[in-house]
């Protein structure tokens, strides 16, 4: 496996595969061939149909520029590979073709070829987590512990980076207030929850706090702000709303914090090794199960779980979000994406407090659930894998002026 720093990428929303992955793979195609005279882009499959939605056109735009860019989009043409495939071509001033390229945006923010993936080091011997578990049991140590090794103690510092955006992203949401852009004229939420939160008591205020922050980040990353892929932009609130409100409420250290964000990393990493974090190639459980899965796994460690628990409130986050499809309206990261990260948020929490009351014994493996929801994935039909072909996208009708 490669670095959780792929897990936990900084950047601007509202979408890892649509946004963040075809910059990256302009920048890489535009460094290679800077003379072109123009420059033609093809996006296929599931990246053409809700691209605009995502602003994919708007990224390629700002990158290379209205006059040197023909942009077509080819929805209803699926590449072998993956469903979010690419096109670049090089043109000269005589309409020859310099250098063309083909690649993928499989999630996250990373680009892939058919021939091989974007190179990068594997630093992690395990990559499952019953091996990792093994380990644990036989050496006396905990998953934060096994990232650490495997990763260097350089970690520590681009995991602070990576907290304080994620706060920066909760303090600016709940503080924006207005309309998302597009065509739904979604209203922001953060700020009037927050307020309502504050002014409950008890285990409701608790919920209601966990709400607001997860609506803050998500809303944000709806806006195209600053955010953390965790594992994705559509999924990007979750894992900050659980670990701001347990700082929060608990007064966990920073630290403790960080060693959290490790293991929801190493949690994020193992979904992306063995099935994916792709919406648009197995749903939304791949983002928003993956997200779940990281932070129930995160505050069942900073409740002072063990690996065993740790892993078996991760692998309820992800089990009970098996099947989820994406179905986003009207192509944008709003409906039902933002209330599916508050609610995610929620029940990590849930699956912690359930974890806790265990010891860690269950049928159901982390391992095995990740195995099924890369089944099931492959099994939805494509209108429901970020097409916007399908389920609430068909039944929902965007706002009229």
């Amino acid at each position: 496996m490669q670095t959780i720093e792929k897990i936990f990428k900084i950047g601007y929303g509202p979408s890892s595969s649509h946004t963040m992955g075809p910059l990256k793979a302009a920048n890489i195609f535009l460094e290679k061939n800077p003379d072109a005279a123009r420059y033609r882009v093809t996006l296929y499959g599931s990246l053409a149909a809700t691209g605009k939605g995502h602003l994919t056109d708007k990224a390629l735009l700002d990158r290379i520029g209205g006059q040197r860019l023909e942009l077509i989009w080819e929805p209803e043409i699926f590449l072998p590979f993956h469903p979010n495939g690419m096109k670049f071509e090089a043109i000269d001033g005589q309409d020859n073709i310099l250098d063309q390229w083909t690649s993928y945006s499989v999630g996250g923010g990373d680009i892939a070829c058919e021939d091989s993936q974007e190179e990068s080091t594997s630093i992690y011997s395990m990559n499952t987590m019953d091996e990792i578990l093994q380990w644990c049991k036989e050496n006396g140590r905990t998953l934060w512990e096994y990232v650490e090794i495997c990763e260097g103690p350089a970690i520590w510092d681009y995991l602070a980076k990576i907290w304080v955006t994620m706060q920066d992203a909760i303090k600016r949401g709940v503080d924006n207030e207005g309309v998302l852009p597009g065509e739904i004229k979604l209203p922001r939420k953060a700020s009037s929850y927050l307020v309502k939160a504050k002014s409950s008591q008890g285990s409701l205020q608790n919920r209601s706090l966990v709400f607001a922050y997860a609506l803050a980040v998500s809303e944000e990353n709806a806006a195209g702000g600053l955010i953390v892929t965790a594992p994705t932009c559509g999924s990007c609130g979750t894992l900050p709303a659980v670990l701001y409100h347990m700082q929060e409420r608990y007064g966990f250290s920073t630290q403790k914090i960080l060693r959290a964000l490790a293991t929801a990393g190493l949690i994020g990493n193992l979904i992306k090794e063995n099935a994916s974090i792709s919406g648009a190639e197995v749903g939304c459980q791949g983002e928003i199960g993956a997200a779940c899965s990281m932070a129930s796994g995160a505050a069942a460690q900073l409740f002072g779980g063990s690996p065993y628990q740790i892993e078996y409130a991760a692998e309820m986050g992800l089990e009970h979000h098996l099947g989820l499809t994406c179905d986003p309206v009207a192509g944008l990261v709003q409906i039902p994406c933002i209330e599916r990260n508050a609610f995610a948020a929620a029940r990590a929490l849930d699956s912690s407090a359930f974890a806790a009351h265990s010891d860690g014994v269950h049928r159901v493996s982390f391992d095995k659930v990740v195995r099924v929801m890369k089944q099931t994935g492959k099994d939805l039909p494509s209108l429901y894998r970020e097409t916007s072909l399908g389920g609430l996208a068909l039944k929902i009708k965007p706002a009229r002026r």
